[in-house]
């Protein structure tokens, strides 16, 4: 079928769609319905089906034959160690530590919140917890003791998994003391802790709470999967939210498990047996779906990498991955390849590793500029592909196709909806919007399997978050528009439209032609108030490593790029160089916390920021140009 017709029947008749795409994986008890309402009134798959996501992540295979496979590939610069399970290996492990977990009196639908690092512990653990149909709640190793408070209370874990320290670049972090400090902060406190401890950093453990991993591992006696519904939550993660408290995604088993075994083959065109490498963290969503469930599921090889794409120890580290285990598709966020392209603009690290295995590479979490499209493309030779994707959604929901038929790229465009994905654009009077206006990105309800069913313990906050806005759509946050011939563009979130004299202006769009300027590695385009206009565009801009620039013309070239392309409407009249840029961990750039430090407003240092003193230094440079 082409991509249309494949597209068109995914959103006519969603049950028979679905309805085949649920035989891709073993039940224990096969769905006779497909999609129903539950006592909420929201909607939701395999209401009756029964299955286990650890099952069909490990014994599935097994029981195939393909025991010996490598299942996990543990790739460590950060400890200079590469370590690989089997299909079989990684089950013993799975199993025993679900026992460990069973004999701490962790059973279905207790939580278990795991702050980890990037080391196998975490993938067992999350397993683990799947097979005896726990809830794990993952929080991204090293955040702060009040974040990870807050999420303890959230979640009201029985259990906590963590590690006596994670490893930075250059430093080691100590988790202990932040877990302590946490559990005292928090108003619910876990019955146990299970610590995994490295030689990095050992860690002292509270008498009759805190258990060492290997020892309890030591005694510990195998389980078997425990069939749960499909509508069982696998997991919760937290997202951002507006009112300051995190949301708590949750993730159902049964949607979940088809979605991410049918993603593989139609957005990423991966078969059983192939190396797939997701370059993120299990703390992310990204992490979740394939590091963790999408490949094991699928029946891949996946690698788990605890370092950064630059200084581990350098900017080739990405291509030593790929042609040290064979990977066949790379997937990580546009950031990651700006660091790389900065470090290495002419890509002579690349050069020094086999990438003959390398089929293509895809891209997501934020939006791929054309400059970073074009570089990579440029210097890999390789099928760049965009995709676009949410935490609550936990895979695509626009791609290029490639299990289907790989379509024409457009740089700047995450190609087409996804099947089952009924993306829509809306004006600001919810009306549709014309080809190439930009408006509200919405999907038509339902959304199809894999979505957040809800937020744990607050569907309230769940319909007005996301089901209010726009009556019988799903609303996703950001803006963008479709072209006349179908394709979608992500401009940004919908805060980061900036309004200059009345036109609204995607800072996203001001972002791609400053980007553009061969000495620029990496640029943030955000609003500052201003008392004629409403709004006025400014730039932060990092160089490209070893160029040498005039301040000033630069600051001047790129006034004009702007004008040429997007009009002197858009007022883009200031162009700062910085050495970094404000960030989360995944790499998503702060735009409206800088917008708040140029406006001198008070702000909140978000909890998924990587280096809080990058806001500092912003506050210091704007004040001084009396900005803030």
């Amino acid at each position: 079928m082409t991509y249309k017709a494949t597209y068109q029947s995914s959103i006519s008749d969603p049950v028979s769609f679905w309805k085949e795409k649920s035989e891709l994986i073993a039940w224990y008890k096969k769905p006779s319905t497909i999609l129903s309402k539950n006592q909420d009134g929201l909607d939701c798959w395999y209401a009756d089906g029964e299955l286990n996501t650890s099952y069909l992540a490990l014994d599935y295979h097994i029981e195939q034959g393909r025991g010996a496979q490598t299942a996990l590939i543990y790739d460590s610069p950060a400890t200079n160690s590469v370590q690989q399970y089997s299909y079989t290996e990684l089950r013993d492990k799975v199993a025993f530590f679900a026992g460990a977990l069973d004999a701490l009196g962790v059973s279905k639908g207790d939580r278990v919140v795991l702050y980890m690092p990037m080391i196998p512990e975490a993938v067992i653990a999350m397993l683990a917890c799947a097979r005896i149909g726990a809830v794990h709640s993952v929080v991204f190793g090293g955040f702060a003791a009040s974040e990870l408070a807050v999420r303890i209370d959230d979640a009201t874990p029985k259990v906590i998994i963590s590690a006596s320290c994670g490893i930075e670049v250059s430093k080691v972090i100590e988790y202990k003391p932040l877990l302590d400090q946490a559990i005292e902060l928090a108003t619910h406190k876990p019955h146990s802790c299970v610590i995994v401890q490295r030689p990095q950093a050992i860690c002292s453990l509270v008498e009759h709470r805190d258990f060492d991993w290997q020892d309890i591992m030591a005694i510990a006696t195998a389980k078997d999967p425990v069939p749960v519904l499909a509508t069982d939550p696998l997991y919760i993660l937290y997202t951002s939210g507006t009112t300051g408290k995190p949301k708590g995604v949750v993730r159902d088993n049964g949607g979940h498990a088809v979605a991410m075994r049918y993603s593989m083959e139609w957005v990423y065109g991966v078969k059983p047996g192939d190396v797939y490498w997701a370059a993120s963290d299990v703390g992310w969503v990204v992490g979740h779906s394939y590091i963790v469930y999408a490949p094991l599921i699928t029946g891949c090889t996946s690698i788990l990498y605890e370092g950064k794409p630059v200084k581990t120890p350098d900017a080739g580290a990405f291509w030593r991955v790929c042609s040290d285990h064979g990977v066949k598709v790379l997937f990580s966020a546009p950031t990651a390849f700006r660091a790389i392209r900065k470090e290495d603009p002419d890509a002579k690290l690349m050069q020094q590793y086999d990438l003959s295995k390398l089929e293509r590479l895809f891209l997501a979490g934020e939006r791929l500029d054309p400059p970073t499209y074009e570089w990579l493309k440029q210097k890999t030779g390789l099928p760049v592909i965009d995709h676009w994707w949410q935490t609550e959604t936990g895979w695509a929901i626009a791609c290029n196709p490639i299990g289907e038929a790989l379509m024409p790229v457009k740089p700047g465009s995450a190609t087409m909806p996804t099947v089952g994905f009924n993306v829509q654009v809306l004006n600001s009077h919810g009306k549709p919007a014309e080809p190439n206006e930009q408006g509200s990105v919405v999907v038509k309800l339902p959304l199809p399997p894999g979505c957040l069913p809800t937020v744990w313990n607050d569907t309230p906050r769940f319909k007005s978050s996301y089901l209010d806005t726009f009556d019988g759509y799903y609303l996703s946050g950001d803006g963008g528009y479709f072209d006349e011939e179908g394709y979608l563009f992500i401009m940004g979130r919908t805060d980061d439209v900036i309004n200059v004299a009345g036109h609204r202006l995607s800072t996203g769009e001001m972002e791609e032609v400053v980007g553009s300027h061969e000495a620029i590695a990496e640029c943030a385009v955000f609003g500052v108030a201003d008392p004629l206009k409403g709004q006025v565009p400014i730039g932060l801009v990092l160089l490209k490593d070893g160029v040498d620039v005039d301040d000033d013309e630069l600051e001047q070239e790129l006034i004009q790029l702007v004008r040429d392309r997007i009009g002197p409407l858009a007022c883009f009249q200031r162009a700062m160089i910085v050495e970094r840029l404000p960030k989360t961990r995944s790499g998503k750039i702060l735009r409206k916390t800088i917008r708040q430090i140029a406006d001198g407003e008070e702000y909140t240092v978000p909890s998924t920021i990587d280096d809080p003193s990058i806001l500092t230094d912003l506050e210091d440079r704007f004040s001084h140009l009396g900005m803030s």
